[in-house]
């Protein structure tokens, strides 16, 4: 439905090669175990800060447009590179940044000893915010709990509106709720795929200029990066990452082997 509802003489050919790509039918190099996507497919980039400039030109400037701002977004298919690109873009954007600490505490006392307080902020798990988060005034966000539904779920983007040592002031970006603004309390969560039980107060929150590509399950963009510095690891990655837009000028894609990357498809979890 994205591609169809293209008015564009590319979107039909852009949408075969979503499908070749989805199905696994691009030709894989039996030496490097890479495809090569197809030139008319996406529009090349040489480094990250060219894919950040195409996708976030003049960011300084326009930050703020929230219309601008939630239509496009760079994806990367793990979270050190998604960290990286928002850290890159979040430089760029003027005012002054305040962070926010976690408290991380082990859920069994027994267990203290074992996980100190140091290591427990170390941790940078998928699906948890960072202990240490720093944002700026107009950055957007990415809320990774449900804490109001359908308000406010798991994926929806908002924009930084205010910050307070509890509470975040935010506008939301996407949905039927866009342009309300909201206030985004620190919460409990707890990670479930650990050898132990730990805790981590924060605000359910990541800087969403960029984000992995299992978060962008679901979402469109008008414009959207890939960083496939690190390839796609796990089945149709790829054709989710190339499928949040509907053409292919609207697609921009680093690689560091000039077009080439994995595509992984389990032809199994086809049929």
């Amino acid at each position: 439905m994205r591609v169809q509802l293209q008015n564009d003489a590319s979107a039909e050919r852009f949408a075969k090669q979503l499908l070749d790509i989805g199905n696994g039918k691009i030709q894989i190099d039996e030496s490097t175990k890479l495809i090569t996507l197809p030139p008319n497919f996406y529009t090349i980039t040489l480094n990250r800060d060219e894919l950040i400039r195409k996708v976030f030109p003049n960011i300084a400037q326009y930050y703020k447009d929230h219309q601008w701002l939630s239509t496009r977004a760079i994806l990367a298919a793990k979270n050190s590179d998604v960290n990286g690109i928002n850290s890159s873009i979040l430089n760029e954007i003027p005012g002054e940044a305040k962070q926010y600490k976690s408290v991380d505490t082990v859920m069994n006392q027994d267990e203290v000893v074992n996980y100190p307080t140091e290591f427990l902020n170390s941790l940078d798990l998928p699906g948890m915010p960072p202990h240490i988060l720093t944002l700026k005034i107009g950055v957007p966000i990415i809320l990774l709990r449900n804490i109001n539904p359908p308000r406010l779920c798991n994926g929806t983007r908002l924009a930084v509106k205010n910050m307070m040592n509890n509470i975040i002031e935010a506008t939301i970006l996407n949905g039927k709720f866009k342009g309300e603004d909201v206030l985004l309390p620190r919460i409990p969560m707890i990670p479930t795929d650990m050898p132990f039980e730990f805790k981590r107060l924060q605000f359910p929150v990541r800087l969403a200029f960029a984000m992995t590509i299992n978060k962008s399950q679901g979402q469109s963009f008008q414009v959207c990066g890939i960083n496939l510095e690190n390839p796609c690891f796990s089945h149709g990655q790829l054709y989710v990452a190339c499928s949040r837009v509907g053409k292919p000028s609207d697609l921009f894609i680093y690689t560091t082997e000039e077009g080439k990357t994995k595509n992984i498809v389990y032809p199994r979890a086809l049929q």
